[in-house]
């Protein structure tokens, strides 16, 4: 029996790279998906508190007044957890930049307060989200895989925004340290894009006949 589609990795490689070929999109791409997780986890920080660790004193003092178990810790723990599940190797170097994106995150909420967050954050996601379309637009000439399906675009946006940082960084360690998930992976999700490609190229000089 297979792997829930959850949790395939070839089925999600297969997905993004689809939509993600040409190499300026998915440099835009990886330069601003982090930062719209980062600036989220500030948001998220002035979400109500389910238990306040400087109580507990296991942290540096630097940031004990800043950390709290909140929605943004819920949401970091949860997408480490996940992308650990996909790849234990590639996996919990993801989740370590989650963790490590929720401590900077919270530091920095705390020092500027509200009224000044969510300004900084506003400026920061109305950059890096017009990059991203602007990416799609211009040099992949394809729309951003989120807008082909408006359910998942409401219920799955976060989920694989949060992804794709994941799935370049594996690309990256496969093509610097010939590092695949397990063998044959890359082979089985370069067919799966190019067929997918292949498929849109189709379906889309159809409509211009």
């Amino acid at each position: 029996m297979g792997k829930p589609r959850l949790f395939d990795l070839e089925n999600h490689f297969a997905y993004y790279g689809a939509y993600h070929s040409n190499p300026i999109n998915i440099l835009i791409h990886t330069l601003f998906v982090w930062p719209i997780f980062f600036t989220s986890l500030i948001l998220f920080y002035f979400t109500p508190a389910f238990y306040d660790l400087s109580q507990a004193g296991i942290l540096p003092s630097g940031f004990n007044h800043a950390l709290v178990l909140n929605y943004g810790s819920a949401f970091s723990f949860f997408l480490g957890l996940f992308y650990v599940v996909l790849d234990k190797k590639a996996g919990s170097l993801a989740a370590f930049l989650c963790l490590a994106c929720w401590l900077g995150a919270s530091s920095i909420a705390a020092k500027l307060g509200y009224s000044l967050a969510w300004k900084v954050v506003m400026v920061a996601q109305v950059l890096c989200w017009s990059g991203q379309f602007l990416g799609h637009g211009v040099f992949e000439k394809r729309a951003p895989a989120l807008l082909d399906n408006l359910v998942q675009a409401i219920l799955m946006a976060p989920f694989f925004v949060l992804l794709e940082p994941f799935l370049y960084l594996v690309q990256v360690l496969q093509s610097l340290f010939g590092y695949e998930p397990y063998p044959g992976f890359q082979a089985r999700v370069n067919a799966k894009i190019k067929a997918e490609i292949k498929e849109w190229q189709d379906k889309k000089q159809k409509k211009v006949s």
